[in-house]
């Protein structure tokens, strides 16, 4: 059994956003650590409900092993995996935790915005 806190980060596999994405995830939830789950433009993945199959998968061992109780889905500015507008990321975001919330999980899920200075703002 893994000893300490864990949230669950659905994001893009962009590593430009893993440092501060993780960073506010422990800083302002009191996490110890962060299971990072990654896509190519997952809020686009996730809002479309496009072959959920493995990050529902990999979401449910970070939730059973690590006792992950929140999931933050994320997606950013200038995506390469998604080039839409940012009103469109912020609108798949939203969709996303709709999705996940779906799922009947009994953990908080949350969703995130990372900005062109790559500061975290909750959605």
């Amino acid at each position: 059994m893994a000893e300490g806190k864990f949230a669950t980060s659905v994001s893009c596999m962009d590593g430009r956003i893993q440092i501060p994405l993780t960073k506010w995830i422990k800083e302002n939830h009191s996490i110890d650590f962060v299971d990072v789950i990654t896509e190519p433009g997952v809020d686009r993945v996730v809002a479309g409900n496009l072959d959920l199959e493995s990050i529902k998968t990999k979401v449910g061992i970070s939730i059973n092993a690590h006792k992950s109780e929140l999931i933050v889905v994320s997606g950013h500015y200038d995506c390469a995996g998604n080039p839409v507008s940012d009103e469109e990321h912020i609108s798949q975001i939203r969709k996303g935790v709709e999705t996940i919330s779906s799922w009947g999980l009994d953990v908080k899920v949350i969703g995130v915005w990372v900005d062109d200075s790559w500061n975290v703002n909750v959605l």
